[in-house]
């Protein structure tokens, strides 16, 4: 294993640069902190293209670096000064994973469950949002616009769900949805509406797609007019709605429980 003790030696440097979304466009990798994180990386045939491992990491998560030290195509090793450049967290684990982001996963299932993000700008709710769906047994999420998931926060918030789980990439929503529809496919809009169908009373059998909405604006108008139905969650106190990862955890849990 290497060894590296500078902060501006490239390979740091281009790393921690993948924390910029523009760098992460630009070069198709992505950078992952932590031992868990990582290691669902290696379990889950994401390419690593570079380790980085603080002695103090390698021994007290001897059998996570064991395995990144495998997979990696090159590892090194860091003092904490270079782990504090890496790192997005204020205690970092002294772990970290240049990966090359997965290729597009586009096959739907007419019979399985979807959820669709429709421009889901806060990371941390679209890693919950991914997290929970794959802890529902949803078969996949669709991403439409909104934050990064490969930054930082979003991987973290979604414990690794974002590695593991089927996640759909679209800037053409009216055509997956479209598709979805010849398919005979229901589209389930979530709306702060009270003159929408009651999600508890609605019938969510076949297959179908929960769409989310943006965290301020709800569903944009384009992606709203495909749907098939609309529905609420209804409210007996005074809130007039949910965060977005908060709705989508009951809609979830609505749309999986009987299937």
């Amino acid at each position: 294993m290497e060894e590296i003790t500078s902060r501006n030696n490239p390979a740091v440097k281009a790393a921690a640069a993948l924390k910029e979304l523009k760098e992460r466009k630009s070069t198709g990798l992505f950078l992952l902190e932590g031992a868990r994180l990582c290691k669902d990386a290696a379990l889950n045939g994401v390419t690593i293209k570079q380790f980085f491992a603080t002695e103090k990491a390698k021994e007290k998560y001897f059998s996570e670096y064991e395995l990144l030290s495998e997979k990696a195509e090159n590892s090194f090793l860091i003092p904490e000064s270079v782990a504090e450049k890496l790192s997005d967290t204020k205690n970092s684990q002294g772990f970290f994973a240049v990966c090359r982001q997965p290729g597009v996963f586009r096959e739907i299932k007419s019979g399985g469950m979807y959820v669709f993000t429709d421009n889901v700008q806060n990371p941390d709710n679209m890693g919950a949002i991914v997290r929970t769906a794959e802890a529902m047994g949803a078969d996949g999420i669709i991403v439409n616009s909104g934050c990064d998931i490969y930054s930082p926060k979003a991987l973290r918030a979604s414990m690794g769900a974002l590695l593991r789980f089927p996640v759909i990439k679209t800037d053409t929503p009216g055509d997956i949805l479209t598709e979805c529809k010849n398919n005979n496919m229901k589209i389930f809009a979530s709306v702060v509406d009270p003159s929408a169908a009651d999600v508890t009373k609605t019938s969510k059998d076949g297959g179908c797609v929960l769409i989310i909405g943006n965290e301020g604006n709800g569903i944009s108008e384009e992606t709203l007019s495909l749907s098939t139905h609309r529905i609420t969650i209804p409210m007996k106190g005074k809130a007039e709605s949910l965060n977005a990862s908060a709705a989508a955890t009951v809609l979830i849990w609505e749309f999986m429980k009987d299937r």
